[in-house]
Parts: C-alpha cells; sequence; structure tokens
C-alpha cells in the first residue's frame, strides 16, 4: 500500500454498565428493556455509545445510566470491567464496548429513561442460569461483573457496605452467601471472619435476639483490604455443570 492510501478502520465505542445490588436478600443486576433494534424486546445492560469524539468515556457511562434508568449519576461508584471488542458482537458494525462496573447497597428502583422500554432489578442467578436472555454479549458481560463482585467479597471489606451500622455475623454472612451464590458452614464463617484484624469490631453492650442465645453485635472495622482473605467454597460438580450450561 502506497503511503498516504491508508485509512483507518470504522470502529464505533459503547459503554455498558454492570450495576450490583442486593434486593431481598438477593443479588440483582439492573437491566433494561431495549427499545429499538437491534435485540428489541430483549433485556440488555444500560449503555450505549458516545455521544461525540470529545465525551470522556466515564462520563457517558454516567451519563447512560442516568438516561436509561433514571439514576443519579453520583448514586453508584464505577470502575472500568473489560473491554469487549469481539468482531461480530454487534449486528450493527464493529463496536466495542468499555464495560463498568458498581457493587453498590440500598438502589432505588430504576426508572426506564428514553433509551429504554422499561428498567428493572434481576437476579443475577436467572441471568447467569440463562434463564433471563439477554443482548449482544451481555450475558458473558454481566457473569464478568459478578465474578469482579465475588472477588472483591474475599479481599475487600465491601460486604459491611450492605449491613447496617450495627449487625450481627449472622447478616454478614447473609450478605456473603447471597453474592457468592453458595451456602456457608456458620460455624467456619465465623472462625474465618474473626480472623481477620480490624475487619469488624464489636458494637457496643448491644445485642440482639436471633430467637435462641442473643447474638453480638459488630459494626466495620478500619480495615479496608482483608488479609487472610475470606476464600469463597469451591462449588460442588453439579453446581460447576449448571454454571456452565447457563454460559
Amino acid at each position: 500500500m502506497a503511503v498516504g492510501e491508508w485509512s483507518p478502520p470504522s470502529v464505533l465505542l459503547t459503554v455498558d454498565l454492570v450495576i450490583l445490588t442486593l434486593k431481598e436478600g438477593r443479588l440483582c443486576v439492573l437491566l433494561v428493556e431495549r427499545g429499538e433494534d437491534p435485540f428489541q424486546g430483549l433485556r440488555a445492560l444500560p449503555g450505549g455509545f458516545l455521544n461525540n469524539a470529545a465525551e470522556e468515556i466515564l462520563d457517558a457511562a454516567h451519563r447512560e445510566l442516568g438516561e436509561e434508568t433514571a439514576l443519579a449519576a453520583g448514586c453508584v461508584h464505577l470502575e472500568q470491567l473489560a473491554v469487549y471488542g469481539d468482531a461480530g458482537r454487534d449486528p450493527r458494525g464493529r463496536v466495542v464496548s468499555v464495560a463498568h462496573l458498581a457493587i453498590a447497597p440500598g438502589l432505588p428502583e430504576p426508572v426506564a429513561g428514553t433509551d429504554a422500554s422499561d428498567a428493572a432489578w434481576v437476579p443475577a442467578e436467572a441471568v447467569l442460569s440463562g434463564e433471563v436472555e439477554l443482548a449482544f454479549d451481555h450475558h458473558r458481560i454481566v457473569a464478568d461483573g459478578i465474578e469482579r463482585a465475588r472477588t472483591k467479597l474475599e479481599h475487600s471489606a465491601l460486604a459491611t457496605a450492605f449491613c447496617g451500622e450495627l449487625f450481627t455475623i449472622a447478616e454478614l454472612q447473609q450478605v456473603y452467601e447471597a453474592v457468592w451464590g453458595a451456602e456457608l458452614d456458620t460455624r467456619n464463617f465465623y472462625r474465618k471472619v474473626q480472623a481477620v484484624k480490624g475487619f469488624i469490631v464489636p458494637g457496643g453492650s448491644g445485642r440482639r435476639s436471633t430467637g435462641g442465645r442473643p447474638a453480638r453485635l459488630y459494626r466495620a472495622g478500619p480495615r479496608a483490604v482483608l488479609f487472610p482473605p475470606l476464600i469463597r467454597p469451591v462449588p460442588s460438580d453439579a453446581e460447576e455443570s449448571t454454571t456452565e450450561e447457563g454460559r
């Protein structure tokens, strides 16, 4: 090719948002219903194209969050998850997506904006299992986002953000079980939590009745990074098979 004959390929850039929270003790992901083709009527992650070449990617992510779900830009902290750019991921052409992740407690019910027909919190397990069909490659993106969230609970004190100011270890365990999608042994969990100095601290003399012996109350401690980490249990062969079938 002679000098000056090359021209850059046409590549479009989008943002996609994996927003996770707990609703009634279940890990849920924010999904919208697409109001136009391609994949009109299917569930998808909130997201869209950059407005112009001058728009910053993170600004576009916050804008799309507001436009498609009416969630305020400041209600969640978005971090970059991964970049998805397989050639056939979008029937409209070569589209590369910069996916972002947010994990936050107490998020309100979403309201569909101008770019979506509906918006709702959907149980993460329904997506991972394939029960809820998603547009594009969004199943893969959701699975990656949930895996990142599960890893964060192993290595950070994120789980305490989903508890009240004062909480029992049983309530903290429920957060881990919801995000990890696994039932935990109570005694083993108690031992592991107590082994991480500064993860949780006693919440004073108060105790909460659990129907049997009163349970001690705790609050979040000063440690943000957990060492040793709380490693999640390895799933059984049956659980692994179910997960793989849903992918």
